[in-house]
């Protein structure tokens, strides 16, 4: 049972309302988990410098809101967020599909201790954590959607990544502006399919979705 004072904390009150502006209909439950991660991300971040962002109220249009537009680019049932940092975008939208199966995966030691702490916080039984580099990740299965949000070029993505995608999969980069020069070096084993420029809430700079697939 969720009580009225959980419910009333001033962010998770501001999280419902800049979700409301995506039209995605969410539980409590979920709510309650958004927010509490952001809160662990402000409480880690003053000795493991998670992100450069310590304002709340930009973390929440800047992380939250940029992650949850990617709800609609996620597809098949494993899900791999390379580079994910502080759980961005893996850990939102793992919350919003609790039936799909999500590995994070980041170099990083303290961030993905952080993460395996977030994971038990928040009882998200459908999140694994790796700590190793991409190019020596070998979880045994392929991905439906590889996604990056802050991971080096689309190339050099795509250079790490391909033998994880599977056939019929696909890999999605978030960028900031139209990446032209990056699109260009995509190599003919793969095409792109689709790009798109996202209207962020509270975010006036560019944002863009680029999805690719194998050939």
């Amino acid at each position: 049972m969720i009580s009225t004072d959980e419910l009333d904390r001033p962010l998770l009150i501001q999280i419902r309302q800049a979700v409301s502006q995506l039209k995605l209909t969410l539980s409590d439950v979920q709510f309650l988990r958004l927010t509490r991660h952001l809160e662990l991300i402000v409480k880690w971040n003053r000795v493991y410098n998670l992100t450069a962002i310590r304002d709340t109220d930009v973390m929440v249009t800047h992380h939250l809101m940029d992650s949850l537009l990617m709800t609609p680019y996620i597809q098949g049932e494993k899900i791999l967020d390379v580079g994910t940092g502080a759980g961005l975008p893996g850990i939102p939208l793992a919350i919003i599909y609790p039936e799909k199966q999500f590995f994070l995966i980041d170099s990083k030691k303290k961030k993905t201790r952080f993460l395996a702490q977030v994971v038990i916080e928040l009882g998200l039984d459908n999140v694994e954590i790796s700590s190793h580099r991409i190019e020596h990740f070998a979880p045994g299965v392929l991905f439906d959607t590889i996604i990056s949000r802050a991971f080096s070029t689309i190339a050099r993505l795509l250079q790490v990544t391909a033998r994880l995608c599977a056939q019929q999969g696909q890999i999605v980069f978030m960028k900031g502006g139209y990446p032209v020069e990056e699109l260009t070096a995509v190599p003919a084993t793969f095409r792109l399919d689709q790009i798109a420029r996202l209207n962020v809430p509270g975010i006036d700079a560019e944002r863009h979705v680029a999805i690719i697939k194998p050939v």
